[in-house]
């Protein structure tokens, strides 16, 4: 069944949010598209969202059947051992018109026993960010837990959190047990383990069209932050062109950033699948048997089964991650 298995796109999942915005459909050029979408999710196998085959001879299958399918052919060994016919990554496009509201993610060990998932660890690369948009990324000074649930109690949060400002090709590591949060105005890729546990700890006192709140997960959060991380969130890496860059290497996953203005020959020389973010220009992904073209804002899988390949552009950037 090898013959089947070629570059995969995926139907995006599109979630409106009350932050989200318009940048999914005037940038990324998201069809149907609302005026307060706020996330695509490119590639997902969270429980009631999983990806569809948009592309080629598997169109309309799910992500869940290529994998019950495929199996390690798709995903790559080892990553079938550990993971089953269960996709290890979430793959997203987020458009922040408003804040969102500052949360933070538990880490493997709480997600599991309170809620059957995985952790969520996550970066953010920034796609494009208007003027003086920020996002929020830890505390600004040395934080303890009686001080943290004072400044919350007292509606002061934002006194003893960090805000930076950013621009495009910003890139943060948001590791489990970090406050965080997108600020207005950010567009950005996110890649994060399969997981859709947030605990949202302040919203900015908003409500929705029913003037209720939306829920806090303060009791829970507690205990899930860690006080005690350094602030080694910012990611710096090599821009070299027709280059593999590193970015973020961590036990979930690898992102490098790649540049192309020239026709590269590439090996799958990782025990994995690879997926290719576009999010800048347009490039084309070749195989001995398909042709796919991405332009920004699409994402596109790469089967383990597949071991070689060539990526044509004149000007593109994409995201290379696996796991």
């Amino acid at each position: 069944m090898n013959e089947l298995l070629y570059p995969i796109k995926f139907d995006p999942i599109l979630k409106d949010k009350i932050w989200g915005g318009e940048k999914l459909k005037k940038i990324l050029h998201k069809k149907g598209a609302s005026k307060n979408v706020g996330e695509s999710w490119e590639i997902s196998d969270v429980e009631g969202d999983t990806s569809v085959v948009a592309n080629g001879a598997l169109k309309g299958k799910t992500l869940k059947q290529l994998l019950h399918t495929y199996k390690d052919k798709l995903i790559g060994p080892n990553n079938y051992k550990i993971f089953g016919d269960k996709f290890p990554l979430l793959i997203k496009f987020i458009d922040a018109k408003e804040d969102l509201s500052i949360q933070l993610h538990p880490n493997d060990e709480l997600a599991l026993k309170r809620h059957n998932s995985f952790g969520k660890t996550e970066m953010w690369y920034v796609m494009q960010a208007d003027q003086g948009a920020n996002l929020i990324v830890g505390f600004n000074q040395k934080v303890t837990p009686e001080t943290y649930l004072k400044h919350l109690e007292n509606k002061t949060l934002t006194k003893i959190l960090n805000f930076d400002r950013v621009a495009t090709g910003d890139t943060y590591f948001i590791e489990v047990g970090r406050l965080h949060a997108i600020g207005a105005g950010v567009l950005l890729a996110e890649i994060q383990q399969t997981s859709d546990v947030t605990y949202r700890v302040y919203d900015w006192d908003r409500v929705d069209s029913n003037g209720n709140e939306r829920e806090l997960h303060n009791d829970l959060a507690i205990d899930a932050i860690d006080f005690d991380m350094p602030d080694n969130f910012r990611v710096e890496y090599d821009t070299q062109e027709n280059n593999s860059n590193e970015m973020v290497n961590c036990p979930y996953f690898t992102t490098n950033y790649l540049k192309v203005d020239s026709k590269l020959e590439k090996k799958n020389t990782h025990e994995s699948f690879i997926i290719y973010m576009c999010v800048e220009g347009k490039v084309t992904i070749e195989t001995e048997e398909a042709k796919e073209t991405l332009v920004k804002g699409e994402t596109v899988l790469m089967p383990y089964a597949i071991d070689s390949f060539t990526i044509d552009a004149k000007e593109a950037t994409l995201l290379e991650v696996y796991v």
